[in-house]
């Protein structure tokens, strides 16, 4: 637990992640509070809501960039006070139409798209951020308790919405989402300067261009960006494939699609916490075994054949999602050179969420035509093929050797010239503990 929880030692990280936490919370509880107003408005449309989906999701491929440019040329705390106030007055509007009974359809789609605007920009400050708080040696443990934090969140905030739209309605809850993020403001104000990781030197150059041309010079970056294209893009689309799979497969209702998303998000708080007690860059093959290990989980769901089953190993599947996820985010961050860490970051979220307007219709397609056992199959199968390409390039490229011994005890070697021997025990001995 010392481990897990270390980063909170650090003040100024207890200010900020305390806040993201309830603001985090208020954000959920806006997701489903938004959702539950756009069928009312619009006569249970199941388009309206994909139409919102896309304007929450679509900026990050305009503006994201944009945000990590501002994010290495700018104070990033002076920059989060800033937007968190412009998504406290955006939901206090939002709230009040509502609440007012002056609220249309299109005022929805409008604060969806000014919601999703401020978010792309936001998110490459945070993420680069999470470095000026702790420095690079707390830095894998700060970014895995942001993802539990994320997942805690997810698991709080749409249950506590559930009975606040039950009780109170729909404008109340974006009202509450409102006044959360007075939390994260404060804290941001709490924090002190003096106490931040940062260079002297402020990067004067900070084109767009220069930060995507550093990415596509070092190979250890481009990997995890490739990875998460493909795995996040086809395999983490759980939002689509979960809500068919309770509704076609299991023949069951909203309930059933709750609880199989909070056993997701079980799984994927276990993985982020999991992830918490790495120190250092996590090597490649981690990497690549994360994302291998996520396929193999989610081709694994994709033929439960209970309820309670599928349950069971989404838990898991969500613990090796995240596991993944935070390696790649890791692998990242650790590796970028902190003048370009803004930028960087852009193009790994551009990458991440960018890929969810491009790929979710497919596999939402997928599960229409032939089923949510195939558009999990399909994830699935891509996940594991895409790790294993991604081990074979870097092998060949690298002079990597693979060899099985059966003598002492069967197990692998693994050599890679200039980086050293790694010996892998298939069956466990006292030797190899």
């Amino acid at each position: 637990m010392r481990d897990t929880f270390r980063s909170l030692r650090v003040r100024n990280y207890r200010l900020f992640i305390t806040g993201q936490l309830v603001s985090l919370i208020g954000t959920w509880m806006q997701f489903i509070a938004q959702d539950w107003l756009v069928l009312r408005l619009s006569g249970d449309s199941g388009t309206a809501l994909g139409v919102v989906t896309a304007l929450q999701f679509t900026p990050v491929l305009l503006l994201s960039l944009y945000g990590g440019k501002l994010a290495d040329r700018y104070d990033k705390r002076r920059l989060l006070i800033a937007v968190n106030i412009i998504w406290g007055v955006l939901a206090l509007l939002l709230g009040l139409l509502v609440v007012t009974g002056a609220v249309r359809l299109w005022h929805v789609f409008v604060f969806a798209a000014l919601f999703g605007s401020v978010s792309a920009i936001e998110n490459p400050m945070r993420q680069a951020f999470a470095s000026e708080l702790v420095g690079t040696e707390l830095l894998p443990n700060a970014l895995s308790l942001n993802s539990a934090t994320f997942n805690v969140a997810r698991i709080v905030g749409p249950a506590v919405a559930g009975v606040l739209i039950s009780w109170l309605d729909t404008g109340p809850v974006i009202l509450l989402n409102a006044a959360s993020y007075l939390a994260v403001v404060t804290g941001l104000f709490m924090i002190e300067p003096a106490r931040l990781h940062r260079s002297s030197n402020r990067p004067r150059d900070t084109r767009i261009i220069n930060g995507i041309a550093y990415v596509l010079r070092r190979p250890d970056l481009l990997l995890p960006m490739a990875l998460i294209l493909v795995i996040g893009g086809l395999g983490f689309n759980f939002q689509i494939t979960l809500a068919l799979f309770a509704k076609t497969e299991f023949n069951q209702g909203a309930a059933t699609f709750g609880l199989l998303s909070s056993a997701l998000a079980v799984g994927a708080l276990c993985g982020a916490l999991a992830s918490s007690v790495r120190r250092g860059r996590p090597s490649v093959y981690v990497l690549i075994g994360g994302g291998l290990l996520f396929g193999v989980m989610e081709l694994v769901v994709s033929a439960a054949p209970t309820f309670v089953v599928a349950a069971i190993l989404l838990v898991a599947a969500g613990f090796t999602m995240i596991y993944f996820a935070q390696a790649a985010n890791q692998r990242v961050q650790l590796g970028t050179d902190e003048a370009y860490r803004g930028r960087v970051m852009a193009l790994y979220i551009l990458v991440f969420l960018g890929s969810n307007p491009l790929f979710a219709p497919l596999v939402g397609w997928l599960g229409e035509q032939y089923g949510a056992r195939i558009a999990m199959l399909v994830g699935g199968v891509a996940s594991v093929l895409a790790s294993l390409l991604a081990l074979l390039v870097r092998s060949r490229r690298r002079g990597v050797t693979f060899r099985v011994h059966m003598r002492p005890r069967l197990h692998l070697h693994v050599v890679e010239p200039h980086v050293g021997e790694l010996r892998i025990p298939a069956v466990p001995s006292r030797v190899a503990r």
